[in-house]
């Protein structure tokens, strides 16, 4: 098997890898790159997208709004949240035989932003979405940490959640002496933070 750049990266520092680039090693070769895109790789490979709110850039304060970019182009305000209008994250059903947008709804929400009354938001996520032959569709891989279930018709949210972790997989769904489960691998932490942990969470409906 040969061994990949991230499988390096987790036994090897910045100057080895960089060697490693530089000279090849067992079945990788060598690799010439320009020193900010092995900057970039070295960002991606050690999980260095990190970005803080700029010190002193409350808008509480001082009502001037700092912002911040970091190496993989997030855009921030001075209180974490991205940088550009909402909602900053969408779930979307089109219509395959037309290619035409049928509905757009917001997925996820910043919780502290609900309880001052802000409308929904939606967050950055990463997963996948599930759509039922009842006319549901299941998708979790949001900031946080919920699993919802929407209307496949026009996207009204139906129900949520809250795992225990991330749930950045697509959901999957089975039956077992004719009930159906739904089922989602929770496993947390990545590019959007949370606790890590390890967990398979399954619904039904009541007998």
């Amino acid at each position: 098997m040969v061994p990949s750049l991230t499988d390096l990266s987790a036994r090897f520092s910045d100057p080895q890898v960089a060697n490693i680039l530089k000279t090849g090693r067992d079945s990788i070769p060598p690799i010439q790159i320009a020193d900010d895109d092995r900057r970039d790789l070295f960002n991606f490979l050690f999980d260095r997208d990190i970005v803080k709110p700029m010190a002193g850039s409350n808008p509480g304060n001082s009502g001037a709004i700092t912002y911040q970019a970091s190496d993989f182009t997030k855009l921030l305000d001075g209180q974490g949240y991205p940088g550009s209008k909402p909602p900053w994250g969408t779930l979307n059903a089109i219509n395959l035989n037309t290619g035409k947008l049928v509905w757009k709804v917001p997925l996820g929400e910043y919780e502290e932003l609900a309880r001052q009354g802000i409308p929904k938001t939606g967050t950055e996520n990463f997963g996948g979405a599930m759509a039922t032959a009842g006319g549901l569709v299941f998708c979790g891989g949001t900031r946080d940490l919920k699993i919802r279930a929407f209307d496949k018709d026009n996207g009204d949210e139906l129900w949520q959640y809250k795992l225990p972790y991330g749930g950045y997989a697509p959901p999957a769904t089975y039956e077992i002496n004719g009930r159906q489960y739904v089922v989602i691998a929770a496993t947390g932490g990545g590019k959007l933070g949370g606790n890590l942990g390890d967990a398979y969470v399954a619904f039904a409906l009541p007998k």
